[in-house]
């Protein structure tokens, strides 16, 4: 397919070089001329803006944003992509924003004779490079079934979850549960090794338990616990801790336009900020088991 591509950050960058890989016509723009270099040198074509993709002969075109206000410009602005892109062009959305957002937008490119899907990503930028992203598809089953071998070009779970935003919706539920059970983790952790017992047999005794989780037995926050978690390299690399408060901030927005009380969530969420105004923002999000450890 003839693709445009806007976005090449951590994320975007690696899923438009898997499509190039997978033999799809790709045009990119980015703000950064850095990653349009890398791109082109890759295959691709660049653009100067989203516009220009938009004008161009696409068949589809995704986006991988930082934020809701950056998907409302790129798609709404007057140089955006809805005010240039000619009917019948698929649009796909794989930024984590608010699931409002996500619905508004698709609303908007509905009306404009383009089908839309919000269709976040959970995998990191390992999975990102490697072709194992999953998605979460919000949007029309027809849709779903036209876009899904796009997807699959750079995931390996493509999952529809229902109507518009619903893919925002899975996303910022599950991210919400991740910080949430990262701090029970913590919690624990501290506690039993302050309390004498050594890391490695305490996680081993959980991870065998009532109260094993993804956040204990594939990405323990304690040092010396596994040797491929961030907490082996100085939480460098993985999922940031302000990657986390963004979501936890989604996730919160979102419970509180329905009246939705999300008690654990916010308490997350304050945690998080703490930690990021400490200056850990850049850490992964594992560390905030410093905050617990007596001796971090």
């Amino acid at each position: 397919m003839k693709i445009g591509f806007v976005g090449l950050g951590n994320m975007g960058g690696p899923m438009a070089l898997n499509l190039i890989k997978a033999g799809h016509v790709v045009t990119v723009f980015d703000l950064s001329a850095a990653s349009l270099t890398r791109l082109v040198e890759a295959g691709a074509a660049a653009a100067e803006s989203p516009a220009a993709i938009a004008q161009g002969d696409v068949e589809l075109i995704i986006t991988m944003l930082p934020a809701a206000a950056h998907v409302k410009s790129v798609y709404l602005g007057a140089e955006g992509i809805l005010a240039h892109v000619r009917a019948g062009v698929f649009l796909i959305d794989c930024s984590t924003i608010d699931p409002r957002t996500a619905r508004e937008v698709a609303k908007q490119a509905l009306e404009n004779g383009n089908p839309m899907l919000d269709a976040p990503v959970s995998g990191g930028t390992g999975g990102a490079s490697a072709g194992t992203l999953t998605f979460m598809v919000g949007g029309s089953s027809a849709d779903f079934d036209r876009t899904w071998p796009i997807l699959a070009a750079m995931g390996k779970n493509i999952v529809h979850c229902g109507d518009s935003g619903n893919g925002q919706v899975a996303k910022v539920a599950n991210n919400m549960l991740l910080g949430v059970s990262m701090i029970a983790v913590s919690e624990a952790m501290a506690l039993g090794v302050s309390l004498g017992m050594d890391a490695g047999v305490l996680a081993s005794i959980i991870n065998t338990s009532s109260g094993r989780c993804w956040s204990s037995d594939t990405y323990n926050p304690f040092p010396g616990v596994l040797e491929n978690a961030p907490a082996a390299r100085g939480y460098t690399g993985g999922f940031g801790t302000d990657l986390m408060l963004k979501d936890l901030g989604l996730a919160s927005e979102a419970a509180q336009q329905i009246g939705q009380p999300v008690l654990l969530g916010a308490f997350a969420q304050q945690l998080y900020q703490s930690f990021s105004a400490q200056g850990n923002g850049s850490l992964d999000f594992s560390a905030i088991i410093n905050m617990y450890r007596k001796d971090a």
